[in-house]
């Protein structure tokens, strides 16, 4: 009997296994952060801990809840040590596989502009179309309260993908907004 309990769940085990497609990285980390903070000579890591009020009021405005324990932001300086903006990268997970975004914004909270930079060969389709009817580009110059457009064309795929992925760079908006901005007014 304990034989054949063990040759069912490998049996399980090696057809669950067998859809895991690997990432695909269209972009490493150093390039996307080069890429979206143009101008920056420095860089420098800030990590964010929300607090409790912070992901409440994150939450009320946006209906997701920040849950990570920190969050990082690439900080570029000019020459002359002032800021030029800031890059977080967020992933999410989805049945077809992580989508992780690189969104660059500058001082002021508004976003410079948006990279995907992994996602699963499963994916690759329904996103490339969403990139290149313009996704991307249409982020640039938002807050995180702007309302934010869906890619055109495609399939239903593509549009899932596009919310997903305009998902994100919200929330790296909102979160350098909460634990950046916020934070230096005070």
């Amino acid at each position: 009997m304990t034989i054949r309990l063990v040759l069912l769940l490998c049996a399980f085990a090696g057809a669950a296994l067998a859809h895991v497609t690997p990432p695909i990285i269209l972009t490493s980390d150093r390039d996307a952060i080069t890429t979206l903070l143009p101008g920056a000579r420095r860089h420098f890591v800030h990590e964010v801990r929300l607090t409790e009020e912070e992901r409440e009021t994150i939450q009320l405005e946006s209906g997701w809840r920040p849950e990570e324990d920190f969050y990082r932001f690439y900080i570029g300086r000019d020459e002359q040590l002032q800021d030029v903006g800031a890059v977080a990268f967020l992933t999410q997970y989805t049945i077809h596989g992580p989508v992780r975004v690189a969104v660059g914004l500058a001082p002021d909270g508004k976003i410079k502009g948006a990279l995907v930079v992994e996602l699963s060969e499963e994916t690759y389709p329904w996103v490339k179309t969403a990139i290149d009817s313009g996704l991307l580009r249409s982020f640039a110059g938002r807050d995180a309260h702007a309302p934010f457009p869906r890619a055109a064309g495609g399939s239903s795929m593509s549009g899932f993908y596009s919310d997903i992925i305009a998902g994100l760079v919200r929330r790296a908006a909102l979160v350098y907004e909460a634990g950046v901005l916020k934070r230096q007014r005070r």
